[in-house]
């Protein structure tokens, strides 16, 4: 038996898909969750959520509170970010994920966010970790900053034994020796836990390297390697974000990214969300199809 029981494969006898609304993780289609590191205000943020609704993106992200290396840095909105967050998702109709890095803002962070994100740093905060247990609400477990596979399944264990199935991991990059990236992206972690465990895995390419040029070329990679899904960082004007601006993407960077990730998901049997320009295209050259197959042919 494994150490982590409830977590292993064997432990089901299929994969666990994950419904958040109208999206399912797990499932056959490549969720993509975007948006910026920290909710900075509500106009911006508003006009980006609408942008990114529009390019195909399935879950919204966004700060509002901040675990910060300096004290001296921004921290997030706190509960103001939560309402904007809630607006948000009011607006685009989209589900919503948010940090959250004390059990005492439990009530309050589920109000606002449809799936509870545990960072790096609290991987194994086990008193937090049980108490999103006990919550119910679907949990996002990002792998800790040095932990191992076994520590990282072990984590959603106490998640799993606590009461709650929908735990959700996601690959954002180790450390190691290595300081040319923020981080060390671990790709061989994908398909290694999808053997080992049931529970769907996404992949964070922005927090795993540091660089707006790389995300792309790990986001394919993970999407190539199994990942359910993505987490990408995007910012209006990443030059002035107020937390992870040389991660993130332009918009126009986050469209490009997504129409890259088309050919190489069907490769592996997964589907993309068209944006809705796409959609709309879409719809013309199937009425034209359908308009040409039913004019009579040539006398």
């Amino acid at each position: 038996m494994k150490s982590y029981k409830l977590a292993a494969r064997t432990c089901s006898g299929e994969r666990t898909m994950i419904r958040v609304g109208e999206v399912t993780i797990g499932g056959p289609e490549l969720v993509v969750i975007a948006g910026p590191c920290a909710v900075e205000g509500r106009e911006a943020y508003l006009q980006l959520a609408l942008q990114l609704k529009e390019m195909g993106a399935h879950l919204l992200r966004g700060g509002a509170f901040k675990p910060r290396t300096s004290p001296y840095s921004f921290k997030g909105l706190g509960r103001e970010g939560l309402e904007i967050l809630a607006e948000a998702r009011r607006v685009t109709g989209l589900p919503v994920v948010t940090e959250i890095l004390d059990a005492r803002d439990l009530e309050a962070v589920s109000a606002c966010a449809d799936i509870l994100q545990v960072g790096s740093r609290n991987m194994q905060n086990f008193t937090l970790l049980q108490e999103l247990g006990r919550a119910g609400r679907p949990v996002l477990l990002k792998r800790g900053l040095s932990a191992t596979i076994e520590e990282w399944l072990l984590a959603a264990e106490y998640i799993l034994a606590a009461g709650n199935p929908n735990v959700i991991l996601c690959e954002r990059g180790i450390r190691t020796f290595e300081t040319a990236t923020r981080n060390t992206v671990d790709i061989g972690a994908v398909p290694l836990v999808r053997e080992l465990s049931h529970l769907p895995v996404i992949v964070d390419p922005s927090h795993a390297t540091g660089r707006r040029r790389l995300v792309p070329p790990v986001a394919r990679a993970a999407v190539a390697a199994g990942a359910d899904g993505l987490m990408i960082e995007v910012h209006q004007n990443p030059d002035l974000a107020l937390s992870d601006g040389p991660q993130s993407l332009h918009p126009e960077g986050f469209q490009k990214l997504m129409q890259e990730l088309r050919p190489i998901a069907a490769a592996v049997g997964r589907e993309v969300r068209l944006s809705k320009k796409e959609n709309n295209q879409l719809a013309v050259d199937t009425a034209a199809t359908r308009l040409l197959s039913d004019s009579p042919g040539d006398i």
